[in-house]
């Protein structure tokens, strides 16, 4: 209880707000929660950068190197491609994965900075005569993200989403989990209209 004066002699007391911190917990990521060393050791440099280039490009690239992994979403060389259509002489910055496409032809060359690439997308950057590199090796050549295209991956494209929602419902589009797409499985009431109704 705190006391509070109001001009007059005798002070009126007013109450404190009683907050209920017990289940309260926030969301925001401040580490990540892997305990990979090489991924710890780069939100260090990028923590120095942010703080000390306030450029806002550090910020986001360390906000995201925080993520999970279903946050940081793979991208496919040919989305990375067509991002840098007119723009080559620019880094794509991917916090995530690079990966290959097969149906992606003819590869330009390309200069992508990227926390892994898979073997194939990395030969094929480097057959084209284009750089695959690093975010410690980026940090040397863009320290404030200059001339740097900041990419992420679709987070919806994961096979789970598909299932999320209640699926049977009028107007859903959830997918449900069947064992198989046979007669037997889950094809009668609801389903079809001679088996009470169908949604």
């Amino acid at each position: 209880v705190s006391t509070q004066s109001t001009g007059s002699s005798s002070p009126r007391p007013t109450m404190g707000i009683d907050l209920r911190h017990r289940h309260k917990s926030k969301s925001v990521r401040t580490e990540p929660k892997s305990k990979n060393l090489y991924l710890h050791l780069l939100v260090k440099l990028y923590r120095f950068l942010a703080r000390r280039t306030g450029a806002k490009f550090n910020q986001v690239v360390l906000k995201r190197l925080y993520m999970s992994n279903t946050s940081k979403a793979p991208v496919s060389l040919s989305r990375v491609a067509l991002a840098l259509k007119g723009r080559e002489t620019k880094i794509a910055v991917v916090v995530g994965p690079v990966t290959d496409d097969k149906r992606f032809l003819d590869v330009p060359k390309l200069n992508v900075c990227a926390l892994r690439f898979t073997s194939s997308a990395r030969a094929r950057i480097v057959q084209a005569g284009g750089q695959a590199l690093t975010f410690d090796q980026l940090a040397l050549k863009r320290p404030t993200g200059s001339n740097t295209v900041l990419l992420r991956g679709r987070k919806t494209a994961r096979e789970a989403v598909r299932h999320f929602g209640a699926p049977g419902v009028p107007n859903s589009n959830a997918k449900p989990y069947v064992r198989a797409k046979g007669r037997k499985f889950e094809k009668a009431r609801g389903r079809r209209s001679s088996r009470g109704y169908k949604v």
